[in-house]
């Protein structure tokens, strides 16, 4: 979806819904090997290679990503396999060049995804709790891009609906 998307959209129905919490989800490119295709990813810090984010906070390398333990508790105590690090945010998909990617991931970075670093420096400027978390999807710490995933195939992969029943569990955990 994009950051400025992301982040419009959750402005709107901020302007509709009394709320302080948003639980957003989704398939984050995977920067590490090492990491399992499909496993559920928790951003703890997420690097500002966007715009949308310098307009709530300002300027800096990262954002941190408050509720990155709670969300790690939640995953802990209900037996999902995840893993915490870094994310890197970028609005430019197609400048993932092999030297970005590997600046990126000697910071620690173990992802890349379009909205997280704009999410939650807009959450925090609105004083709401942002809680999420990414699916491993594609491959990109490979001698070749690698889609990690065969045609047809949702199970295990970023596109896998079961983490909608991730996200609504972990929507419950935080409300109480």
């Amino acid at each position: 979806m994009g950051a400025p998307a992301c982040v419009g959209t959750v402005e709107d129905t901020l302007s509709e819904l009394k709320t302080d919490k948003y639980i957003v989800f989704g398939g984050a490119g995977c920067l590490n090997k090492e990491i399992a295709h499909g496993k559920v990813m928790v951003p703890t810090e997420a690097y500002r290679d966007e715009g949308t984010s310098y307009h709530y906070a300002p300027a800096s390398d990262y954002v941190t990503v408050k509720n990155a333990g709670i969300v790690a508790s939640f995953m802990e105590e209900n037996g999902i396999p995840y893993v915490k690090g870094k994310t890197w945010t970028t609005d430019a998909i197609y400048r993932e060049t092999m030297n970005n990617f590997e600046k990126r991931k000697a910071d620690g970075c173990i992802s890349v995804e379009m909205e997280c670093a704009a999410l939650q420096a807009m959450c925090d400027f609105r004083g709401v709790n942002l809680y999420t978390f990414f699916t491993s999807g594609d491959l990109l710490d490979a001698p070749e891009w690698d889609t990690r995933r065969k045609e047809r195939q949702e199970k295990g992969t970023q596109h896998d609906v079961g983490h909608f029943d991730i996200a609504l569990e972990l929507a419950r955990y935080v409300a109480e």
